[in-house]
């Protein structure tokens, strides 16, 4: 019998200089403390805002989990929490149309970083939002948590969560095949259902082409000069070039267990949603 064959090394993250794993979280961590305090601010401005419209879009895309009463729900790498709250205003609107209002067993909605200024700007955030009374809604019915947590060793007993996703936080994992296996641990068996938001590369056309001009040479300049770290911007588009294609990417994900695993494309190929679900309770380990 033929050997089966093997994937292409799925290691993680490296940022320049990083010699093994644990340098690499390093100096992700200091990095990302680092730009913090502007975060939202250049996360809006360089993606022209686009990118509230794809955590809104990934929250909606799992809408059917979210409707349900009692739903566990985990956002990975949530920095300051934007996709944790779009998931949580998702799960409110689900809930109310599935049962004429707040549904008496709560959604919940933990966000988990291992950067604790984002943390702390992501409960500032969703504490204003609850104050607001505009924006309050979506906490009637839905509880929003946020733990400090690294997303390679999480500290979750296994089968907790009907629902883990992450938006632009897994390709900065130290280990793709870990963060992969962390999720299929924590997830429920069978069914609970995995959503990961990631930047791929353009498709090549026009748009493509000037996209990826804009990406590589403008936007490390601009993001450099507002954030105050140009280390943080450059290393932004070197982080997405060595991310693995969304075809590899599926492989990876099937070869950590998943089932019905499946992306979608959207704004011409420069971002890709990978969803899967958890068929039984077998998590193959790396190799």
């Amino acid at each position: 019998m033929p050997a089966a064959p093997s994937l292409p090394p799925l290691p993680g993250t490296r940022p320049e200089g990083a010699q093994d794993e644990g340098a690499a979280a390093r100096q992700v961590r200091e990095m990302f403390a680092r730009i913090a305090p502007r975060y939202d601010f250049l996360n809006h401005l360089l993606s022209l805002s686009l990118d509230r419209l794809w955590r809104a879009r990934t929250a909606r895309r799992f809408r059917h989990v979210l409707a349900k009463p009692g739903a566990c729900v985990l956002d990975l790498c949530c920095g300051t929490g934007d996709l944790t709250l779009a998931l949580a205003r998702e799960a409110h609107k689900q809930r109310g149309r599935e049962s004429g209002g707040p549904a008496n067993a709560p959604a919940i909605v933990l966000g988990v970083d291992f950067v604790h200024p984002m943390l702390v700007r992501a409960v500032e955030k969703t504490s204003a939002q609850r104050e607001d009374r505009s924006s309050a809604a979506f906490a009637r019915g839905v509880s929003v948590a946020y733990v400090e947590a690294d997303a390679l060793q999480l500290p979750f007993a296994e089968a907790s969560f009907d629902l883990v996703t992450a938006a632009f936080g897994f390709r900065n994992l130290a280990n793709y095949r870990r963060g992969l296996e962390e999720i299929r641990r924590v997830l429920k068996k069978p069914g609970g259902q995995a959503g990961i938001l990631e930047f791929a590369a353009p498709e090549r056309s026009l748009w493509g082409r000037l996209y990826r001009l804009y990406f590589t040479r403008l936007l490390p300049r601009i993001g450099g000069a507002i954030s105050g770290s140009r280390e943080a911007y450059a290393y932004l588009p070197q982080s997405v070039e060595s991310f693995p294609e969304p075809e590899m990417f599926s492989e990876a994900m099937r070869a950590a267990g998943f089932a019905d695993v499946r992306y979608e494309r959207w704004t011409a190929g420069i971002v890709a949603l990978h969803t899967a679900r958890c068929p039984d309770g077998s998590c193959p380990k790396a190799g």
